[in-house]
C-alpha cells in the first residue's frame, strides 16, 4: 500500500466470562500497550470480513471464537501513530467465547485474558458506587464543564448536561449501556492517557491526568468500550449470555454472569422469576454439588425461543 493510503482493519473485542469476572483478550504490543487482537482485511485473500477476523483472532491468539456481531466502522484520523503509515479504517466486532480455552497456547501467542474493568473501573456498580467516580471523575468533568468557552454555550447539549445524561449527576440515573458515552467524554475533557497521547489540547493543559483505568493502544479503548455498551443493551432482549455460559449451568450462576457484564446486582428472586417467565432455560435433571450448600439444579439453554418469539432476552431494565 502507497504512503497516504486507505488501510482497512478488523479489531476484536473478545470477552469472555470466568466466574464472575468480565474479560477481554488483549495482546501486548511493542510498546507495552494492550490491544485488541487485529489484523487487516485483504480482499485478494479474504471472502468475507468475519472470516478474516476469524482468522486473524485464531492466527494471534489460538482461540476460536463463537458468536461474533460487528459493532461499527472507526475512522478518525490519528489512529495509526506512524507518520507515513496509511490512514486505517478499522471494522470493530464484538465475538464472545464461553470461557477461556488452553492458556498455554494464549501465553504462546503473546495474548491473555484481562478483566475489562481494569480498563473501565467505573463501571462496576456490583459491591458500591465506585470510589472513583467522586474522588477523581466527578470533580475534574466539574471543572471541565465550568471552564466551557463561551461559543459552547449555544450548543444542544452543552458540557454539563451531556456530564449529567453520561454519568447520572444531580439525581439523573446511571445507564449501564453509556458507556462508549462516558468514555468519550472523558476523552474530550481530556481525562484519560489516549487523549494526551493523541495530542488532545484538554488532555495537554493537565500537570497530571487521573489514574482512569489502564489505557490501550491506538482507539482499542474506545472500540471496547462500544463492545461493552452494545452486549449490556443485548442482555435484554437477545439470548447473548448463553453465548458466555458452560452447556449446564446453575440459576445462581447465570445470575453472576449477567450482574458481570452488566455491572451491577440483580434481585435474585426478581431475576429467578424473569428467567422462569421468559421460559429461556430448562432442567436438565441434574445437580451441581460442589455450591457450599445443598445440591443446586443444572439447566441448559432452550434453544426453542428463539423461534418462538424475536426478543428473548432478559428484561431486567436499567439501573
Amino acid at each position: 500500500m502507497s504512503e497516504g493510503g486507505v488501510g482497512i482493519g478488523l479489531s476484536a473485542a473478545v470477552v469472555a466470562v470466568e466466574r464472575d469476572a468480565p474479560e477481554i483478550l488483549v495482546a501486548r504490543a511493542s510498546d507495552g500497550l494492550a490491544g485488541l487482537p487485529s489484523g487487516a482485511f485483504e480482499p485478494a485473500r479474504d471472502r468475507t470480513l468475519e472470516i478474516a477476523l476469524r482468522t486473524s483472532i485464531a492466527d494471534q491468539t489460538g482461540l476460536d471464537v463463537g458468536y461474533v456481531e460487528q459493532l461499527y466502522t472507526f475512522g478518525d484520523r490519528g489512529r495509526a501513530t506512524a507518520p507515513d503509515a496509511p490512514h486505517m479504517i478499522s471494522i470493530g466486532y464484538l465475538a464472545l467465547t464461553r470461557r477461556r480455552r488452553d492458556a498455554s497456547l494464549l501465553k504462546e501467542a503473546g495474548a491473555a485474558f484481562r478483566p475489562w474493568y481494569g480498563y473501565f473501573p467505573w463501571e462496576d456498580w456490583r459491591r458500591k458506587r465506585p470510589d472513583l467516580l467522586d474522588q477523581e471523575i466527578l470533580p475534574a468533568i466539574d471543572r471541565w464543564a465550568a471552564e466551557a468557552p463561551e461559543a459552547e454555550t449555544g450548543r444542544d447539549l452543552p458540557r454539563l448536561a451531556r456530564a449529567r445524561l453520561c454519568f447520572g449527576m444531580d439525581g439523573s440515573p446511571w445507564d449501564e449501556e453509556k458507556v462508549l458515552d462516558r468514555y468519550e467524554l472523558l476523552y474530550e475533557a481530556g481525562l484519560v492517557e489516549e487523549a494526551r497521547r493523541d495530542g488532545r489540547p484538554a488532555a495537554l493543559a493537565r500537570e497530571a491526568l487521573p489514574r482512569l483505568g489502564e489505557a490501550m493502544r491506538d482507539d482499542h479503548r474506545r472500540i471496547l468500550a462500544t463492545a461493552m455498551g452494545r452486549l449490556r443493551a443485548k442482555l435484554k432482549y437477545r439470548p447473548v449470555v448463553f453465548e458466555l455460559m458452560p452447556p449446564r449451568f446453575t440459576l445462581t450462576a447465570l445470575q453472576q454472569t449477567v450482574e458481570a457484564v452488566a455491572g451491577r446486582r440483580l434481585h435474585k428472586q426478581n431475576f429467578r422469576r424473569l428467567v422462569e417467565s421468559a421460559a429461556l432455560v430448562e432442567p436438565t435433571g441434574q445437580t451441581e454439588a460442589a455450591t457450599g450448600g445443598r445440591p443446586a439444579q443444572l439447566y441448559r439453554f432452550r434453544r426453542e425461543v428463539i423461534e418462538e418469539r424475536p426478543a428473548p432476552g432478559l428484561r431486567f431494565g436499567r439501573g
